[in-house]
Formats: C-alpha cells, sequence, structure tokens
C-alpha cells in the first residue's frame, strides 16, 4: 500500500520532477507534487511525495529528512489528513 509523505522547506526553484528524483533515490515513487500559490504560479516551498510501499516511504523518512537540497535542510514526514475547516464568510474579513 502507498503511503503519502509530506516535504517542507524546500527551495523554491525545485520542482514536481526534481522532486520526484530525488526520493527516487530511495524508492519507488508513485507521484511527486510541489504546491505552488494558485495566483502567481510559484512554489510555496512544500510538497507531497507517494511512495510505493510503506517500508519505501519510512527508508525515505529515515534517509531525506534534514538532507541539504540547493542550501536548505528539507523536512520529511509523514502526510497528515486534511482537517476539516470550517467555511468563512468573505464578509467576515471586512469586519476586521
Amino acid at each position: 500500500m502507498s503511503k503519502k509523505l509530506f516535504v517542507g522547506n524546500l527551495p523554491f526553484s525545485v520542482a514536481d520532477q526534481e522532486l520526484s528524483d530525488l526520493f527516487s533515490k530511495v524508492g519507488t515513487v508513485v507521484s511527486a507534487t510541489v504546491i505552488v500559490d494558485k495566483y502567481n504560479n510559484r512554489s510555496k516551498g512544500f510538497g507531497f511525495v507517494e511512495m510505493s510501499t510503506e517500508e519505501e516511504a519510512q527508508k525515505a523518512i529515515d534517509t531525506l529528512n534534514g538532507q541539504d537540497v540547493e542550501g536548505r535542510n528539507i523536512t520529511v514526514s509523514e502526510a497528515r489528513p486534511l482537517e476539516d475547516r470550517p467555511k468563512r464568510d468573505s464578509r467576515d474579513f471586512r469586519r476586521r
């Protein structure tokens, strides 16, 4: 069963393919996605990588967490599920 990982503190120059290449050194990558800002299409400095097995995911955490990538020490951990957030009314922002 595949396992999704969170990758933080990525250099802003890293794209999906480079992220996939980095993680493919320790196992089979199912998918790799760098999260980008929807307004300016620039990296937000984090992403997600899905490894094919839990063992490969753990190996990726053990091997790559804290590794230097273009001068930044990346963080690699198991991804947590997105928590439900209450919907915000756009009018709430005007009251502040």
